[in-house]
């Protein structure tokens, strides 16, 4: 891992930890960003596959603007459903936890969906939960894994309208980053695939290349996923009041707010309201304004692997 200000999760303010994952997100996904970018400018940057036209809005991006970029949120913005659901449905089939564990994990996800809060001490021990599913296996198994679980469950929901729109800043000349609380890894493999820039997820800390059960500050949501972008922005050079954000959730409202450009995709009723209110764009890609969203809501980041899990499994046993 890169030399970072380490903080132990609930040791310091909930401020100064979305400020360590935000920078954390930054600095691992510049470094997994560099390789690829090679590859990028001799393809043009375009994304494989779209099978879209590009879309006759935004008004921009201008292209040749080296200090603008698009910033998009992952979970019913670029891919329908929650990238973690289909994460947890890949590891559940490959034995990476037993049913004995669901009865935690749905508990913890239980409360955040009746209480509509997050209790620290529960959000601690979803945390908690979630990272003992991956702690010992190696960064290169789950990437492997990850690579197989993409192909298996998340290629075919990808929303053909927002991945014109990421086609457009591309073939405009501007880098295109995800901002997920899904594990970096696995945002990588997704942004890669789709021939972006790079991706800003959450980070598991590892030694020697294995996962020790423990973040780097702590998921990459809400707050945390605006300081990633503020870190990344400050370290490419880019003017964020030329810059595009993309979600469909009011948890990305402050991510939304620092650039210049903020559009509401597939928005949830917070957001609609929100954007309405302040003149912010909306797209909308699902058959209906209430169509359900598969897995877990995204202010459960924090638990995100622990719901998403119990989410898979639920469904795994319905379908037999």
């Amino acid at each position: 891992m890169p030399a970072l200000r380490w903080l132990t999760p609930g040791k310091r303010p909930a401020t100064a930890r979305s400020v360590l994952a935000g920078e954390a997100s930054a600095e691992a996904a510049r470094k997994a960003a560099a390789p690829e970018e090679a590859d990028q400018r001799a393809t043009g940057g375009t994304v494989a596959g779209t099978g879209a036209e590009a879309p006759a809005e935004p008004a921009f991006p201008v292209a040749g603007d080296e200090e603008a970029a698009a910033f998009f949120d992952l979970d019913n913005t670029v891919m329908q459903g929650a990238a973690i659901f289909h994460l947890g449905r890949g590891l559940y089939k490959r034995e990476f936890f037993q049913r004995r564990e669901l009865a935690r994990f749905a508990w913890q996800q239980a409360w955040f969906r009746i209480a509509g809060v997050e209790d620290p001490e529960h959000m601690q021990d979803a945390r908690d939960s979630a990272l003992s599913i991956v702690k010992g296996h190696s960064v290169a198994e789950l990437t492997d894994i990850g690579e197989e679980i993409y192909d298996e469950y998340m290629a075919e929901r990808i929303w053909p309208g927002t991945r014109a729109l990421a086609q457009a800043h591309l073939d405009a000349g501007q880098k295109v980053w995800l901002v997920t609380a899904a594990p970096v890894e696995t945002a990588t493999i997704i942004a890669r695939r789709l021939g972006l820039t790079g991706a800003l997820g959450t980070v598991a800390e590892s030694v020697d290349g294995v996962y020790t059960g423990r973040l780097v500050g702590e998921p990459l949501h809400g707050p945390a996923k605006a300081e990633a972008v503020r870190a990344l922005a400050a370290a490419e050079g880019l003017d964020l009041a030329r810059c595009a954000a993309y979600s469909d959730s009011h948890n990305d409202i402050p991510m939304l707010s620092l650039v210049g450009h903020p559009y509401a995709i597939n928005p949830d009723t917070k957001l609609r309201k929100h954007a309405r209110a302040h003149d912010w764009r909306l797209r909308d890609y699902r058959t209906g304004r209430k169509a359900a969203k598969v897995g877990i809501p995204a202010a459960a980041g924090v638990g995100a692997l622990a719901g998403g899990t119990a989410a898979a499994v639920a469904m795994h046993r319905r379908r037999k």
